[in-house]
């Protein structure tokens, strides 16, 4: 019999790929025992990455729901893992070097055994500080290799890298496979080239199902080495989340490999309790499209889980293009024409901005410069006249070194904008802040909670755990869920339901010309559609809320007004506004 394979059961990602939020504390601590009763998990994935922002957004409390969903395992000797963002820790954003050294201590209190700490760069920099932090703190340290398919992803790229992450104290190497593009041959190779030097540390592997390559890979990888592997369980297995543990564990035992028998009659009864959890609430934020495998992904490289978000937002843009193309009497694009435009821009965009891996947040960012492009194009104006500051932060080196070359357009273009290039070390960029969110904490009267814990909530989610706070997240929520069902049942909300969610104090932000809406990429929360922005979200005076592109072709962007909260968003991406309607509700700010 070959060596012993482990399994691990990625139960937020299974959610975080296939919807918004992540279920209740209570629903998670009735799963809890029947996963265990599985019998087949060795670890389990219980928190990190997008699961705290959403419960925030939702009302409720993580710290609460990661304490009651860690203990079960924490009990019977199940490893609980985490995701961890690196220098991002666990949002879209740079978090400052003392918020992410409390992250661990408050995590390995709350009961995760292992953060999985990656760059979306795989830049070293950015992982080391981490390693470090989380060893100190008393957890093990996982780090991470995000795996993509290009000219400079070799094996012996990813080697060196492992390499360095080992040397600096990481017991455990993760191949984070986010797109499922990584090619199985590639994976067996590099999983042995570590496996050859480092013996003694344990490989993990994790292939999302996108493409449909990820189980190829788990052979490959298995056969080279590995030690643990990621899977998901039905009905959220496959379609862009990961392999279902029945098949995986079908597949490697005869194989020939040492692994654990399944339980089906707890795997059935999870099974169902998911399911519940689907029928209750979760499914109403969950696209259906998620379900499905794409080939089509092989060729942008694109993670699976950005699917439903990418097309909410180019069904917006296609229709502003599509307004575009009528004005010069073109022929109208539909969205497969859109969808293919897409992919082969990405595919366009990818090399001449250095081959960042797509996983979070440079998958976003790489997708909205082609989506941006496509619009730009279509006005003939060209490419790479509308970028953010997140987009060009990736390319001038604020997040990290990208593995490729930078196209000399950016360097043209910066030098034009005043924008400059830098090879500083991205944590060194962002300065300490927990005392101004203690003060913040004092002022407020809130206590910093067992462990430090609801400091921390603040510290690295300060909008969403604000909301929180005041009892708004709750009340938006509770609008945005019955708004689904309403939609999902054909029917409105009244007027006098709509007027209960609007603050008091908000002001109207309304359309000064007729046209079609767009949005700007707010690139601080997981919300689907990513293009729209959340409601919370904070606006300077100044900032731009929205565009609208006129009957002309002009582009009109839109203030925020005097900035503040917002607390509703009234029109869609890509909706057709008249002349004095409503686009949103901001709240000012007291004085």
């Amino acid at each position: 019999m070959k060596k012993k394979i482990q399994f691990s059961l990625v139960y937020r990602d299974m959610w975080q790929s296939s919807g918004k939020f992540q279920p209740r504390k209570d629903q998670l601590e009735r799963i809890a025992p029947v996963i265990i009763d599985m019998g087949c998990f060795a670890r389990v994935e219980t928190n990190g990455g997008a699961f705290e922002q959403v419960n925030l957004l939702a009302g409720e409390n993580p710290n609460d729901a990661v304490r009651a969903f860690c203990r079960p395992f924490n009990e019977v000797g199940i490893k609980t893992h985490m995701l961890d963002r690196g220098l991002n820790a666990l949002r879209m954003y740079p978090v400052p070097d003392d918020v992410r050294r409390l992250m661990y201590k408050v995590k390995h209190a709350q009961g995760t055994d292992i953060t999985r700490i990656f760059c979306g760069l795989n830049d070293v920099r950015n992982i080391i500080p981490s390693i470090k932090w989380a060893a100190e703190a008393g957890m093990t340290p996982q780090a991470t290799l995000c795996i993509t398919t290009s000219p400079v992803h070799t094996v012996e790229y990813y080697s060196n890298i492992a390499d360095r992450l080992i040397a600096a104290g990481a017991p455990e190497i993760c191949l984070k496979d986010m797109a499922g593009i990584g090619q199985p041959a590639m994976l067996g190779a590099l999983t042995k080239a570590i496996k050859t030097k480092h013996p003694d540390v344990i490989i993990q592997y994790h292939g999302h199902s996108g493409p449909g390559l990820s189980m190829a890979s788990i052979l490959e990888v298995c056969n080279n080495g590995a030690d643990i592997i990621d899977t998901a369980i039905e009905p959220l297995s496959w379609g862009k989340v990961h392999p279902d543990i029945i098949s995986v564990q079908s597949m490697l035992k005869n194989e020939g490999f040492d692994v654990p028998e399944i339980n089906m009659n707890a795997y059935m009864h999870a099974r169902t309790l998911t399911q519940e959890f689907i029928d209750d609430w979760l499914g109403y934020f969950i696209n259906p499209t998620n379900k499905h495998m794409s080939s089509l992904l092989l060729g942008c490289g694109l993670p699976g889980g950005m699917m439903g978000s990418m097309m909410a937002d180019l069904g917006g843009i296609r229709n502003v293009i599509n307004g575009i193309l009528r004005g010069k009497g073109e022929a109208e694009l539909t969205m497969d024409d859109m969808l293919v435009k897409l992919f082969q821009e990405v595919e366009y965009v990818w090399p001449r901005v250095g081959y960042p891996p797509l996983v979070t947040p440079f998958s976003q960012y790489v997708k909205n410069i082609a989506l941006m492009n496509l619009l730009t194009m279509t006005q003939g104006k060209g490419r790479f006249v509308m970028m953010d500051d997140s987009m060009w932060g990736m390319i001038l080196g604020k997040s990290g070194v990208v593995p490729g070359e930078i196209d000399p357009i950016f360097h043209e273009l910066a030098a034009k904008q005043k924008r400059e290039f830098t090879d500083a070390d991205p944590h060194t960029l962002i300065p300490d802040a927990l005392d101004s969110f203690r003060k913040e904490m004092a002022d407020n009267g809130w206590d910093c909670g067992q462990d430090d814990e609801e400091l921390f909530e603040l510290a690295m989610h300060p909008e969403q755990y604000r909301n929180y706070k005041s009892g708004q997240a709750k009340k938006n929520f509770l609008a945005d869920l019955q708004k689904a069902k309403d939609e999902k049942l054909g029917s409105k909300l009244s007027p006098e339901e709509l007027a209960a969610f609007k603050h008091a104090k908000a002001d109207a932000l309304t359309a000064p010309v007729a046209g079609q809406v767009f949005y700007e990429f707010a690139g601080n929360c997981e919300c689907t559609p990513c293009l729209e922005p959340f409601v919370g979200q904070e606006y300077k005076e100044g900032d731009t809320f929205c565009y609208i592109q006129a009957k002309w072709g002009e582009i009109i962007p839109i203030p925020a007004a005097l900035g503040g909260k917002l607390v509703e968003v009234s029109a869609k991406q890509g909706a057709r506004v008249r002349r004095g309607d409503t686009l949103g509700w901001i709240e000012r700010k007291e004085q």
